[in-house]
């Protein structure tokens, strides 16, 4: 017992509320997603970034060639003077590093250059270097980091009269802080946007949940009037909260109802003792003698029966719904059995003025069922029918096919039937109506009992229609097991 009360207080502490544990498992699905967008976004912006500055270096080196040639004087290539030239065209590109420009001869020698603060320390380049026909080479692992060189030739004539060369390390060009700042801040805002959304939403949607849960503790405390607000907008929480309340008020309904045939059925069982009791002791105290006491003797003798035979259906029914009481189903003749149980029933009932009516169909068919609880449930719906008839009238016996797989019976009397207001009570244990309960005694199991029969033999009892004109009850059979 202590290892049960141990596991279930831990059950109940690891219990987290609604609001709590939807929020976080969303906040965290949401920093994953995001960190991953992130992620990808800073590899696309990193990449886009460094494609973006070796172009601008391309242009730089292709201006710086073209401003070259306004200065040359006849082939050779100027040596000097050219530091404002390299800063104006840095200065228009608006690079976002500082790129060292060197331009060179044909042999490779530096004849002049604009070196950055973190430069190379290049005294010349090589002749294969300068003669490849590759415009853009990476220069690997130079004193621990890599370069990019960008090179367009000076050309006067067709005939190259040196290069010009810009090199800028990879750090510089995938420079992207700025952008990682603004990536980071967008991420952050969508993170506290979605979490905040998330956060209202819930609590919005928990609050109907908590009501709903607060009025599950007062029903169970046996209070059924619960107030709920049904002017939600969302479809499935007002299905919640519409069928709680439908539920509650059903619950208090039935609870009423429970009380009231509790005091019935106590009633009915009290009463044939009441009338035994009554009756023995006037014969044993002789208030009564002769053929008078005979009388009394015989009444006792059939209140007794009429006892015992509201004991058994309270037995009965209580082992059938703790499925003791077997159902052995076998093939038969659907319109054969009934006319036998029709007749069996005729013959034990003054049923003067009552006439029973069957139709089956041309070719009898072959169900599959109890023939012996079948048979519980016709008896039950011909003795209501003959109460609710109350003298001269007529009971009609339909069977007929549904489909390919279910038979149907229907009971059809013209009694006074059944009111609106109880059609949908009759199945409850222990109701009977408001007209039978005084006129005709029982406790309210014939219906129940019945359609409990019905469902295990796999079919079902239900009341077809009502009226001031009479009552259709339908039984419905399996053709098959």
């Amino acid at each position: 017992m202590h290892v049960l009360k141990s596991k279930k207080e831990q059950n109940e502490q690891k219990r987290v509320s609604f609001l709590r544990f939807w929020t976080i498992r969303y906040l965290v699905t949401l920093v994953i997603g995001l960190t991953l967008i992130g992620f990808v976004t800073g590899i696309i912006i990193r990449q886009s970034t460094f494609n973006k500055n070796l172009d601008i270096d391309r242009y730089l080196a292709e201006e710086v060639a073209a401003r070259m040639l306004d200065q040359i004087v006849g082939t050779d290539i100027p040596t000097n003077g050219n530091d404002e030239l390299f800063y104006n065209r840095q200065k228009l590109l608006e690079l976002s590093g500082s790129p060292s420009i060197y331009v060179v001869d044909t042999n490779g020698t530096i004849l002049m250059e604009n070196r950055s603060k973190d430069h190379l320390n290049i005294s010349s380049f090589s002749k294969e270097l300068i003669s490849s026909e590759r415009e853009v080479r990476r220069i690997k692992n130079i004193d621990g980091e890599d370069y990019y060189l960008v090179k367009r030739p000076i050309s006067l004539n067709d005939s190259v009269l040196g290069w010009v060369v810009v090199i800028q390390s990879e750090e510089d060009l995938t420079a992207v802080d700025q952008e990682y700042k603004l990536l980071f801040l967008m991420i952050l805002s969508a993170a506290v946007l979605g979490w905040a959304a998330i956060y209202f939403l819930s609590k919005r949607l928990l609050k109907p949940i908590e009501n709903v849960a607060k009025a599950a503790k007062e029903v169970e405390a046996g209070n059924y009037d619960v107030e709920l607000n049904e002017k939600v907008r969302e479809q499935e929480v007002y299905d919640l909260v519409h069928s709680f309340k439908e539920m509650a008020h059903k619950l208090e309904q039935l609870e009423s109802l429970r009380a009231e045939l509790l005091a019935g059925v106590t009633h009915e069982l009290k009463t044939p003792v009441t009338s035994i009791s009554g009756l023995l002791q006037a014969v044993n105290e002789d208030v009564v003698t002769g053929e008078e006491a005979k009388e009394f003797l015989a009444i006792s003798l059939q209140e007794t029966n009429r006892l015992q035979k509201m004991v058994s259906d309270l037995l009965d029914f209580n082992s059938f719904a703790a499925n003791a009481i077997p159902v052995n189903k076998k093939p038969g003749l659907i319109g054969e059995s009934v006319k036998e149980m029709v007749y069996q029933w005729s013959i034990i009932q003054d049923n003067a003025g009552i006439e029973v009516t069957i139709h089956k169909p041309k070719e009898d068919v072959e169900v599959y069922t109890d023939a012996l609880r079948l048979q519980q449930i016709l008896i039950n719906l011909l003795n209501n029918a003959k109460q609710a008839i109350q003298g001269e009238g007529k009971i009609t016996i339909n069977i007929y096919s549904v489909d390919t797989e279910v038979m149907a019976i229907d009971v059809q009397d013209n009694g006074t039937g059944i009111p609106i207001e109880e059609q949908d009570l009759i199945f409850e244990r222990f109701y009977r109506g408001e007209e039978k309960k005084y006129k005709i005694r029982g406790l309210g199991l014939g219906l129940p009992f019945s359609k409990m029969l019905a469902r295990a033999m796999g079919g079902d009892l239900k009341l077809k229609e009502s009226s001031p004109d009479g009552t259709v009850f339908t039984i419905t059979l399996p053709f098959k097991g």
